[in-house]
């Protein structure tokens, strides 16, 4: 069964640094797109950011630009989310997510592999 698991959650103080990892079940996964989204406790899930991997190509949310890095290690099957000056409004439970998409994309609905959320707390 193809699986997503991400790690790396937890509590940190605002201007601290999380790294969030991904780990995919199948090498499948390498022809995909990857991407990270978040949802906030009582709003709409939201996109961060994407990853091709066969190219390393990125996209970001302007809301994590410069804050937030998405990257991938072949060797692992693993995708990473290096969060940097994190802020409280960034509080959010981080999904990881994967589809056979040839572009990148924000629009959620396009991705037909999810992990099952790891939760990411920011205090002031």
């Amino acid at each position: 069964q193809v699986q997503l698991v991400e790690s790396g959650g937890g509590l940190v103080q605002a201007g601290g640094s999380l790294r969030l990892s991904c780990a995919a079940s199948e090498r499948t996964f390498r022809t995909y797109t990857m991407a990270w989204f978040r949802q906030a406790p009582g709003k709409e899930r939201e996109f961060v950011a994407a990853i091709k991997w066969s190219t390393g190509t990125t996209d970001y949310a302007d809301s994590v630009k410069g804050r937030f890095t998405i990257s991938r290690d072949n060797a692992k099957n693993t995708v990473y989310l290096q969060m940097n000056s994190l802020k409280v409004e960034d509080t959010a439970v981080y999904s990881c997510a994967a589809g056979p998409i040839v572009a990148l994309t924000t629009r959620a609905h396009e991705y037909n592999h999810w992990g099952q959320g790891t939760q990411v707390s920011v205090s002031s």
